[in-house]
């Protein structure tokens, strides 16, 4: 996608983290940011910064989100790009031991769907109301209309214990992309996923102050370079996937070549 200044552009968690440096980054391509997230202190603190919008939104519940996008789409416009980094989750192994009755404690399935619905339900709400209304955009060159960014995790393919949840959802948003994709080939519309490793986010950073051996631990565990991931790296990817027509249908890691152990 060739992009304009003017453009258009939706992030969602965009007061913090790897929305926050998407957010960021696509400002400083040109786009017209619209942050959805549900931290307004943080998320118009962002949104003055870069000259956008914000819009409190709980990607959980269907009503918020579609008038995060008409409220997104009355002040900037139709969007022609999505980057959703918001979610919400509960961690847990399939079976742990109960010390109290010293039998085991099931990750109940009520979990397990309050989760669905914050990582893999949100996914597929958020990307294909943008579609909805990307298609209505006039086409641009090879007949391109939109971009969707999906945030998935290295935990897709690497989940450790307690992540079942976690990992076979993001599984889950990795799964969404070539169908979009290919759904959405007619009215020229990208579909890509980002599997971020471990990087450094506020709540990493928290463990850095927490216990720094245990974050010295992490950044060693990266084969190279040695330490976390940058947002702004995870955001220079973001705009790369736009800018790259020729990205689509893809799930790609950004990792720094780890491969999380078990544990």
């Amino acid at each position: 996608m060739e992009i304009s200044k003017g453009m258009s552009a939706v992030v969602t968690g965009g007061a913090s983290g790897l929305g926050k440096a998407s957010a960021e980054a696509l400002a400083a391509a040109g786009f017209k940011v619209a942050i959805f997230d549900k931290n307004e202190e943080g998320g118009r603190a962002v949104a003055e910064a870069i000259g956008g919008t914000f819009h409190s939104v709980d990607v959980t519940d269907e009503a918020s989100v579609v008038a995060g996008f008409e409220a997104a789409r009355a002040a900037n416009g139709q969007e022609r790009v999505l980057v959703h980094c918001a979610q919400i989750s509960r961690g847990g192994k399939t079976l742990s031991y109960d010390k109290q009755t010293g039998g085991y404690k099931r990750f109940s399935t009520e979990d397990y769907a309050f989760s669905a619905q914050g990582i893999l339900v949100a996914s597929y709400r958020l990307a294909s109301l943008a579609a909805e209304g990307m298609a209505k955009l006039e086409p641009l060159e090879d007949g391109e209309r939109g971009a969707i960014v999906l945030t998935s995790s290295a935990a897709a393919q690497d989940g450790q214990i307690g992540q079942v949840a976690y990992g076979s959802l993001k599984a889950g948003v990795n799964g969404l992309v070539l169908p979009m994709a290919r759904d959405l080939m007619d009215v020229g519309i990208r579909v890509n996923s980002i599997m971020p490793g471990i990087f450094a986010t506020p709540p990493m950073l928290a463990v850095q102050d927490r216990a720094p051996a245990i974050f010295a631990g992490l950044e060693a565990s990266v084969p190279f370079p040695k330490r976390l991931g940058k947002p702004k790296e995870f955001g220079s990817l973001v705009v790369e996937l736009v800018r790259n027509s020729y990205f689509n249908g893809q799930a790609l890691r950004l990792d720094g070549a780890i491969r999380m152990p078990p544990k």
